[in-house]
């Protein structure tokens, strides 16, 4: 899987190769395996290595194309390297590995930008043409490798880490308020932008070209967007069954790649199950590995959170050699501050289990299978999208599907919560930043199922993607690989294209449910059963008609009761304490009322009261330097 680094001096002065070699040490973790730095002038690239396809020295990074021409610094897996290599023979270039880096390195030669359009996995690499005089960055379609840069003056600089920058002497850690107000709205950030100043990330699908011929020049090209729509010419159900399976099982299939042992995560519910009964005809014995939770001290529905009970049936059924990890309440606060060093980039909800479940992978294999994806491309959140079957227009659709995405603090709120800050974030407009995702976007909505397909590709460019980077992230914490199947290309193509109507069981009369309140949830696939349906047709013959038609579980661990119970002390000592980092930044009043809220029942702010720990610590490790051995959990 690898991390990359790398330096531009825009002034064209040399670049420094003993920072350039702390900052890719800096990610050690990423690539346990090899280490390289590469220094041309004012140019360098720097790797590190987690070895997974041809271990050998011959794939060592960076890589230099035989003539001198062209240097790579990559990370990912390009899974169809092997078909890309073949035409390239054809074409009469010669391969001195078994790597798919050497591929990409002279698939990009041969066919220039265009190479990106063959790329079929997850990848982030940076080149440098030493002919051209220009250095290019790109990131895969979904943005499942992470890819930052960070540019001041005439230093430009990039990784797949925020930490690496913090070896550059130009850097200095400091809080984007105006990101900040972003990320307490949606729990997320759709701008790119990130809670360090200046530091954003390459949006998925893009490339950026640095030219340095002449006077530099920096420019962001997309090269790929997602496109829900549907066929003009709507197919028999059954096509679109038998297509699925065929291509869900050849997505499996091209991911099984590797020169190292695969195992797969196994929740329990369809879309892992599937995978790993697609994995395990290939593999005797699959290892797989499942996050339990003592639910001793949990009540309502959140007694239904174990699903280790399903993921045991599913390993019996192909005889895998399962592995489980049962998370207490403390487990939480125990890696939490090496989490947040590990993410830097804080996104989505409860993510300590995404962590624990890549910790107890690791111990056995390098790379994981996963089942992320199928929800956001086959529409397994229908009660999100119940706005869009009352918009008149555009607008409308905009103001009422923003407001369901404030996830943390409620806009009415968020005036007083920000109040220490209001002066650095009274131009910022976080229903343009909503709006703005849409920008570029080629549908125009004219009907119910086009409203929809807005808001699958909406999930698509922001919660997927956020998604992506805390599992790379927490995995990559730990030495290991996430692979999604979900993201093959050619089952993402046709995923956009199946009609709204086998993916939703009543687009009529889909009903609203709020995402925290876990009732309501409920009730509503009681009533219903509703959410990516022929996903459910097409996996239920590997996962059984009873885990087929299960309701709907995220894989989060019992928060709701632990912070008012077991938990209650942490929350306490570090929230409802005025000397708290983080009331630098927030008003504490406003602050206490809302935890408040949920410690004594009335209300669950579950998701507030996870961003707003997993804030105080990122203050504390990146703003404070408080990176003492002792805030870390052991590994």
């Amino acid at each position: 899987m690898c991390g990359i680094a790398g330096i531009v001096n825009l002034n064209k002065k040399p670049v420094d190769a003993k920072v350039l070699g702390r900052m890719t040490d800096a990610m050690a973790h990423r690539g346990p395996d090899g280490r390289g730095v590469f220094v041309d002038d004012f140019v360098g690239l720097g790797h590190r290595r987690l070895a997974v396809l041809d271990l050998s020295e011959k794939a060592h990074q960076p890589m230099l194309i035989e003539d001198g021409s062209l240097v790579i610094s990559y990370m990912g897996e390009v899974y169809n390297f092997k078909e890309i290599r073949n035409k390239l023979e054809k074409e009469g270039f010669s391969f001195r590995s078994n790597s798919d880096t050497e591929v990409v390195l002279k698939a990009f030669k041969h066919y220039g930008y265009d190479a990106l359009n063959h790329f079929n996995g997850m990848f982030a690499f940076a080149i440098w043409d030493k002919d051209k005089k220009t250095v290019t960055l790109a990131r895969d379609r979904y943005g499942i490798k992470p890819f930052y840069y960070w540019q001041k003056a005439n230093i430009f600089i990039f990784a797949s880490e925020i930490k690496a920058f913090l070896e550059h002497p130009a850097f200095r850690a400091e809080l984007d308020t105006e990101t900040l107000l972003e990320y307490f709205t949606f729990q997320n950030t759709f701008t790119g932008k990130t809670l360090f100043k200046g530091v954003v990330l390459v949006p998925a699908g893009h490339f950026i070209r640095i030219k340095l011929s002449g006077a530099p020049n920096i420019e962001t090209v997309r090269y790929w967007d997602f496109h829900f729509t549907e066929e003009k010419n709507i197919r028999a159900e059954a096509e679109y069954l038998e297509e699925l399976d065929g291509l869900f099982k050849q997505a499996v299939k091209r991911q099984l790649v590797a020169d190292v042992e695969i195992g797969a995560y196994l929740s329990g519910g369809i879309d892992s199950g599937s995978v790993t009964a697609i994995a395990s005809q290939y593999f005797k014995d699959l290892k797989t590995f499942c996050i339990g939770f003592d639910l001793s001290s949990v009540s309502g529905l959140e007694l239904s959170f174990d699903e280790r009970k399903k993921a045991e049936h599913i390993s019996y059924l192909y005889q895998t050699e399962h592995y489980e990890m049962v998370l207490k309440s403390g487990d939480m606060q125990r890696c939490l501050p090496r989490l947040v060093w590990s993410l830097e980039d804080l996104r989505l909800g409860q993510s300590y289990p995404n962590f624990y479940a890549s910790k107890l992978a690791s111990r056995f294999v390098k790379v994981c299978l996963s089942g992320a994806g199928g929800d956001e491309l086959f529409g397994g959140y229908p009660w999100r999208y119940y706005k869009a079957l009352k918009s008149k227009n555009f607008d409308e659709y905009i103001d009422g599907y923003y407001k369901y995405w404030q996830r943390l603090v409620p806009n009415a709120i968020l005036t007083n919560l920000f109040a220490p800050v209001c002066k650095d974030i009274q131009k910022v407009r976080t229903e343009d930043i909503f709006k703005n995702v849409f920008n570029g976007h080629k549908l125009v909505p004219a009907n119910p199922e086009d409203y929809i397909n807005h808001s699958l590709y909406f999930e698509a460019k922001t919660f997927m993607h956020g998604l992506f980077i805390v599992d790379d992230k927490l995995s990559m914490a730990n030495g290991l690989e996430i692979r999604v199947p979900f993201l093959d290309n050619d089952l993402v193509d046709f995923a956009m294209k199946i009609p709204l109507r086998l993916k939703l069981r009543d687009i009529d009369n889909t009903l609203r449910i709020d995402e925290d309140n876990l009732a309501k949830r409920e009730m509503y696939f009681e009533k219903t059963q509703d959410g990516k349906m022929i996903l459910r047709k097409v996996l239920g013959k590997y996962v059984g008609e009873k885990i087929r038609d299960q309701h709907k579980q995220g894989f989060s661990g019992p928060d709701a009761s632990w912070f008012k119970g077991e938990s209650i002390d942490y929350v306490k000592r570090l929230l409802l304490n005025k000397k708290a980092s983080v009331y630098n930044y927030f008003d504490y009043d406003t602050s206490r009322v809302l935890l408040e809220d949920h410690l004594s029942g009335k209300h669950n702010r579950r998701l507030f009261i996870w961003s707003l720990l997993c804030f105080e610590t990122w203050i504390r490790i990146f703003l404070l330097g408080q990176k003492a051995e002792g805030l870390f959990c052991e590994k």
